[in-house]
Order: C-alpha cells, then sequence, then structure tokens
C-alpha cells in the first residue's frame, strides 16, 4: 500500500522563499534538485503577506512560488499562518492579545501572541484558511495541509475565563457539582454563582488541583476546536490530507491522543534537548509517541534541526552524521519521511541562529553535504512507503490527565516529573534493544505482552479496570510509584493506596515518605532509591526487595527497615509488579529485565549489541530491518540476512556489521513459512 506521498518517503523542510530575492531562488531550485528535496512547507508564518489588510488577500507571490516549486519537481505542504497574527490585527483586537497567568496582557512582536477563546481571532483564522483552501485546493503542487503551528498560547483573559465557565457547565452540569469535584468546602472555596469561577490565575499560594486539572483540559478542548474550524474550512474546498504539527518532546498542554482522533496523519515536530545517545534515545521516545497517538494512522516528521540540540541558554551542534541517523531513527519508526526547519538559514528575524538544511555559510559545508547525503539515501528507501512497525511487545502509558495532575502544587515532593519518570522508562527498555508502544489506560492492553504504568498518578475508574482485565487476562503489569493516588476529578482514593490498584498488586501503601535531596535508601537487593519511598505492607503479594535500614545523605526513616520496596503479584492469568522507590540506573534495568523476561519479550535482534537500535517495519511479507549504531565501536549482528538497501549490497554471510555512528537498512528475505 503506497504511503502518504505515494512511492516515496518525503524529503525537505519549511521554505520561506519571501525572506529572499528571484537570485537566491535560482540557487534553491537547484540545491533543492541537488538534495532530493520533494516537499516544502510553505506559508506558516506569512499571514502579513497575504492579508496585507483585513479581507484583502495578495496572493500572487504565493501562486509564483507553488508553480516554480511544481515546475522544480517539489511538493508543497500548504500551511495556514495563524500562529502569527499580523501587526494589524493586533492594533484592530487587543482584546485578542493573551494575558499571562500574573494578569499581564502582551503586546506584539513575536509568534504565538493571540488568545485561542477571542471570537475575532478565530474569525480571522478560519477567514485567512478558507481564503487559502478556495485559491489552492485543487493546485497541483499542493499535497498536503498545515494547520497553524505547534499549538497551544495559554491565556487567562476574560474571554478565556467566559469560555472556561461554558465548558464547566458542559462538564459538571450545575455548581453543586463543580464543587464537589473540585473540593471547595476546603478553605472556603464554595462557589454560588458562575461568575464567580475564574482562570487559575496567580494567587497567593496553592491553587484548588481541581480547577487546573480542568483547566488543563478545558484549554486542550479549546485548541482542538479551533484546529477542528480551520479543518473544516479546509475540507470544505481541498480533499487534501490535514494536519497540524505538534511539538514534543512536552511543552504543550494538549491531550495527544484527541488531537491524533482529529488529524488526517501525526505530524510532529521534535527537537531534542541533549546530545549524542540521549538525542537518539529522545527520538526514540518521541517518535514511538508520534506513531501512537494516531492509533495506527500514517505519522510525519514536519521539523526537526540539523544543527540544533537546545540546552536552557545554549544550542548545541550535532556529531556529524546525526543528519542521516535521526532521520532514519524517525523513519524507522514509522514516519513517512523526514522534514527540517528551515531549508535557508534566516539572515535577519527572531530565529536567524536556528539551523537550517543550507546554513548561512551556503552548500559548501559539512551541513549541506550531509544533507545531499540523507536525500539520497531517503531516495533508495522509497519502497518502505505505506510499511508499518512491526507490532511492538511493550506499552508505556501516557495520560495527558495524570501528567496536568500531577503538576499540581502542593504534592509530597516537587521532584515528582510525570515527563522524566515516563521518558526513563522508555529510556531503559530502549537501551534492552526493545521496540515500544505508547497507550492510554483505557485502551484495550490485550494486545502487549508488558505494560508499564510509571507515573500514572491519576487514573479513571475506566483506566483502573483496563489494566485490571489486562493483567487478569494473562498481562504482566508494572506499576510504579505514587500512582493511581487520585481519581479523574482529582481526588484521592481512600482506603490506602495505591487505591485503584492494591487488589491487583496485593499490597496496601499506609504512608508516602518522600526522600529528601541527597538521601539514598537501600535496598536487600543491593539496588538504592532516592527522591521517593513508601511504608507499604505485602497483603498476597511477593516481596522481591526490601528497605534496609539506613540512609545515605538522609533519612527515610528506621520505620522502613525490612519493609517491601518490590513486590510482584499474581493476579488472574497474568501479574501485577510494584516499585515504590526511583531505583539507580542499575537497579531498574535490572528489575524492568525481570520484567520482560516474564513476558517473553525480546530483543528486535538476538544478540542485539548495547548502543544498537533496531527496528522493523513491514508490509504484507516484506521486512525491512532498521539498524543504527549510537556506540563508539562496530556492531556485529550475525543472525541479519537479506540486502542492505543504502549501499546496495547483499549482507555477508557472518551476518551484519555497523560502524560506530553508522546505519543500515536491510530488506530481509521473505520467509517461507
Amino acid at each position: 500500500m503506497p504511503g502518504l506521498f505515494g512511492e516515496s518517503l518525503a524529503f525537505g523542510g519549511d521554505y520561506n522563499p519571501e525572506q529572499w530575492d528571484p537570485a537566491v531562488w535560482q540557487e534553491d531550485d537547484t540545491l533543492m534538485r541537488r538534495a532530493g528535496v520533494n516537499l516544502a512547507t510553505v506559508g506558516v508564518f506569512s499571514w502579513a503577506l497575504l492579508e496585507p489588510e483585513p479581507g484583502r488577500y495578495e496572493f500572487a507571490w504565493l501562486d509564483d512560488q507553488l508553480d516554480r516549486l511544481h515546475a522544480n519537481g517539489v511538493r508543497v505542504d500548504l500551511a495556514t499562518p495563524t500562529a502569527s497574527p499580523p501587526p494589524w490585527f493586533t492594533l484592530a483586537h487587543p482584546e485578542a492579545m493573551p494575558v499571562t497567568a500574573d494578569g499581564v496582557r502582551l503586546t506584539h512582536g513575536s509568534r504565538d501572541t493571540y488568545c485561542l477563546a477571542a471570537p475575532a481571532y478565530r474569525r480571522a483564522a478560519v477567514g485567512i484558511a478558507t481564503a487559502l483552501a478556495e485559491r489552492y485546493g485543487a493546485h497541483p503542487a499542493v499535497v498536503m495541509w498545515h494547520v497553524h503551528n505547534e499549538y497551544a498560547t495559554i491565556c487567562h483573559c476574560e474571554q478565556s475565563a467566559a469560555a472556561f465557565r461554558r465548558w464547566l457547565r458542559a462538564r459538571h452540569g450545575g455548581l453543586d457539582a463543580l464543587n464537589w469535584a473540585w473540593g471547595t468546602a476546603f478553605w472556603s472555596q464554595r462557589y454560588t454563582a458562575w461568575e464567580q469561577v475564574g482562570t487559575p490565575r496567580a494567587t497567593q499560594w496553592h491553587h484548588n488541583p481541581g480547577q487546573t486539572l480542568d483547566f488543563s483540559r478545558f484549554w486542550s478542548d479549546l485548541a482542538l476546536d479551533a484546529y477542528r474550524e480551520q479543518r473544516d474550512a479546509v475540507r470544505a474546498r481541498s480533499d487534501r490530507p490535514v494536519t497540524t504539527n505538534l511539538m514534543l518532546p512536552g511543552y504543550q498542554n494538549l491531550d495527544l491522543w484527541a488531537f491524533g482522533r482529529e488529524v488526517d496523519f501525526v505530524g510532529i515536530d521534535h527537537y531534542p534537548d541533549a546530545p549524542g545517545a540521549d538525542s537518539h534515545a529522545d527520538i526514540a521516545f518521541g517518535a514511538d509517541r508520534a506513531r501512537s497517538f494516531g492509533g495506527g494512522k500514517p505519522w510525519l516528521l514536519i521539523e526537526q534541526g540539523s544543527n540544533t540540540v537546545y540546552r536552557p541558554g545554549l544550542t548545541l551542534p550535532r556529531e556529524p552524521g546525526d543528519i542521516l541517523r535521526s532521520s532514519l531513527g524517525h523513519i524507522a519508526r514509522g514516519s513517512d519521511g523526514a522534514l527540517f526547519f528551515q531549508w535557508r538559514q534566516s539572515r535577519a528575524g527572531a530565529e536567524m541562529w536556528h539551523s537550517a538544511m543550507v546554513p548561512h555559510a551556503g552548500p559548501d559545508t559539512r551541513i549541506f553535504r550531509e544533507v545531499e547525503q540523507t536525500g539520497a539515501a531517503l531516495a533508495r528507501l522509497g519502497e518502505l512507503a505505506g510499511s508499518t512497525v512491526s507490532a511492538p511487545q511493550v506499552a508505556v502509558l501516557w495520560d495527558a490527565d495524570a501528567w496536568w495532575a500531577l503538576t499540581a502544587a502542593g504534592k509530597p515532593s516537587a521532584e515528582l516529573d510525570y515527563l522524566g519518570t515516563v521518558r526513563r522508562a522508555h529510556r531503559m527498555v530502549w537501551d534492552a534493544g526493545v521496540t515500544v508502544a505508547f497507550a492510554h489506560p483505557e485502551d484495550d492492553l490485550s494486545g502487549y505482552r508488558a505494560v508499564l504504568a510509571p507515573s500514572l498518578y491519576l487514573v479513571s475508574d475506566v483506566g483502573a479496570d483496563s489494566l485490571r482485565r489486562y493483567a487478569e487476562g494473562g498481562g504482566t503489569l508494572l506499576v510504579q510509584y505514587f500512582s493511581g493516588v487520585v481519581d479523574s476529578r482529582h481526588q484521592v482514593r481512600t482506603g490506602g493506596h495505591p487505591g485503584a490498584f492494591r487488589e491487583l498488586l496485593g499490597l496496601r501503601v499506609e504512608e508516602h515518605r518522600p526522600l529528601a535531596p541527597g538521601a539514598v535508601a537501600e535496598l536487600s537487593d543491593g539496588s538504592s532509591g532516592t527522591v521517593w519511598s513508601e511504608d507499604l505492607r505485602a497483603e498476597g503479594a511477593e516481596v522481591l526487595a526490601s528497605y534496609l535500614g539506613g540512609a545515605v545523605g538522609g533519612k527515610p526513616g528506621g520505620a522502613l527497615a525490612g519493609k517491601p520496596a518490590v513486590t510482584r503479584h499474581r493476579f488472574g492469568a497474568g501479574s501485577g509488579w510494584y516499585l515504590s522507590t526511583r531505583l539507580d540506573d542499575a537497579g531498574y534495568a535490572a528489575l524492568l529485565a525481570r520484567v520482560l523476561a516474564e513476558a517473553g519479550v525480546e530483543p528486535t535482534v538476538p544478540g542485539q549489541p548495547a548502543g544498537v537500535d533496531a527496528v522493523r517495519r513491514h508490509s504484507g511479507s516484506l521486512s525491512w530491518l532498521f539498524v543504527l549504531n549510537h556506540g563508539e565501536t562496530p556492531a556485529r549482528l550475525p543472525t541479519v540476512r537479506g540486502q542492505e538497501l543504502l549501499t546496495g549490497t547483499a549482507v555477508p554471510a557472518g551476518g551484519l556489521t555497523v560502524a560506530p555512528g553508522g546505519v543500515a537498512v536491510v530488506r530481509e528475505p521473505v520467509s517461507s513459512a
């Protein structure tokens, strides 16, 4: 079955010809052909040029650019430019400027300066989307639509508060139900009129956790409504697929499962925040999420940096060879191509130092030579278009509600970190050579051999029942500390923790005992824990490791001496494992190895060396094995057979060897079974 772009993988990136003159356009045509660019994202930040005055459109320049790209063999992802309203809009509609939690109204001068709850903004956004779709809906260059850019700016203005109240009425019905859900009897917060309810602006101390959770849900729904409005305007005028670019890894306030249901295919932007092997582990983390959020839909990497690793206050360069390796890291996990921000590095503007496919120094550079190498490699992989990643055996649970709830102030420890904890669980399974899927707790999980719940602080009754059925039906479930303790209203499940999972796990936690910074809790199996510990008792569970009596650098309390720390409980035909502390890396890896072994999970390739990422894609009887060596020594995989597509050579009889930092894509022999 063909992929998103027929019998080829997409390669290219954001193209902003309006920043340049005709002489540069001519060079762009030549360089795009050299690099093998076949898809360009156009118009993301062009609203001021496309609509210089309200309702007056200037499309001639865009006509010329789309025609030129089409003549050069480059297809177009046409964006709606609504992430950056033009100056005329912000001057005409100051009420549409966002207000911070501190009550400060922002002014024009950057991107993302708008309020999604402002009717004027929503009308203007649908207006420009409609005008673009009417003109270019059938243009031969346009093969997809890209609504907006990296939702969603949050706003606390009065329009947002009014929209929040409407959302709350629809969700809760009446004020009595709202007061009960939010527990407003505490701190004299009971509301007696809807007008008293606002957004969680800056306040004296902690916000009401039910209010902050509902506001996160509301804002995600509001962003999705804004997306749907533009999408539907485009769909009414064009038959090309529509998506938006979801920003990973984690700053967005969005339920990505909800967006995955509404897009025609999932699109992501992904910028790792660490160099080296950590960067490639993060690529796998982002790609596995992108593939999962669509529930089987195709997905595409819409943005990455050619030479960009962002750290706080610092932009680091990537290592030589990373452009190809990073691109294939996404494609191995299902992306229908690899795009970049952007084609040509800007000479002016706020992102003039953001890396690009053509850097300031021009094409006679390492960066552009690697871009050419990557384009040539993707051209050799067209036969993979339309294939899918072979079904992963392991799922990591991902729930926006659990993340939002865990960000509420007042938790026993500020070190409880949803994203970091989930990322670490994924990393450990990635290190073990196993491909991962992400799943929602309420999904049917029966297709997975093992399911990890690393940070499921909040779980709905439906999600708790789903996990119970999974284990009872023969699955292997690992639940980690401070999970299952609150319900979907953000109210504690009383009677002992982890309330939703006590029976499944065969234990009862009486007391949470967070560890002070620097404190280390020693365990009886030689491992150690930080951040968190718990006073629990086994009620049918087998104790695999216990707390010892002391700690290094702090006092978890002598009361934990001999108390269970890691347990396993037979439940129906399956099992529920429990981890009550943040294990050190070696101890965590050893525990996960035991869990995966019990579940019958094996690496993608037998004997897969450490530092090697191997992922399999398939289509019908055909399969392709991606091997990326992130290590510093050659990696040999003696069992691999087939045709290596990047070099066009057969894998030797002794197996596949991949150089340090190297990549290989092997078309495997068709099984005779």
